[in-house]
């Protein structure tokens, strides 16, 4: 079975990897920046600031902590303990993979912390705004999904990498959205 997985694994990343274009290689490499999203990042805690008022303090600080816990536990400590090379520093996939600028990434890759960070973020925004702010989760979304894909077509993730990061920022985020949702009962519909 768990050769299988890998079987498949492999043959979908070699497949998203292979099909590429300039326009996509822009993109994809674009979309994996972390420094190009900072529009986005700005127009997002503005509409919080703007919809929450003085609320959004404790919001965008446990936005802050997902993050960084989603980072932490994905890039220090799954990361060393399961040891699974990139697939750019697979030997058997040598010369399969087409690498962009020269970029491998470092040597393991699974969880995604791309993938967990982004869909960590998106999950917290869903569920603690995902009522007052409907549209706000279909963009994060978006912006999720093209972030972790990007990260299989630049050949430095295995679809399952992506996924298993999908997980850590799904659960991370539901017990900090748990952590917004209290302060929120707490000092706020007391008020």
């Amino acid at each position: 079975m768990t050769d299988w997985i890998s079987s498949i694994d492999t043959q979908l990343l070699l497949f998203i990897n292979s099909h590429h274009s300039r326009l996509l290689d822009e993109i994809m490499w674009f979309s994996s920046e972390k420094w190009g999203w900072l529009p986005l990042y700005a127009f997002l805690i503005g509409t919080v600031i703007w919809k929450l008022k003085w609320r959004s303090i404790p919001f965008i600080m446990i936005l802050a902590l997902t993050i960084t816990l989603t980072d932490q536990v994905s890039s220090h400590l799954i990361k060393p303990l399961v040891h699974r090379p990139r697939p750019t520093h697979v030997p058997q996939l040598t010369g399969q993979i087409r690498v962009l600028n020269n970029y491998v990434g470092g040597l393991y890759g699974f969880v995604s912390s791309h993938a967990a960070n982004t869909f960590g973020a998106t999950f917290y925004f869903l569920f603690t705004l995902g009522e007052r702010l409907k549209w706000m989760p279909y963009l994060m979304f978006v912006w999720a999904s093209v972030v972790s894909y990007s990260r299989i077509y630049l050949g430095v993730h295995f679809p399952t990498d992506v996924l298993g990061g999908v997980v850590v920022g799904l659960i991370l985020a539901a017990i900090t959205a748990r952590i917004q949702l209290s302060v929120e009962a707490k000092f706020y519909d007391n008020r």
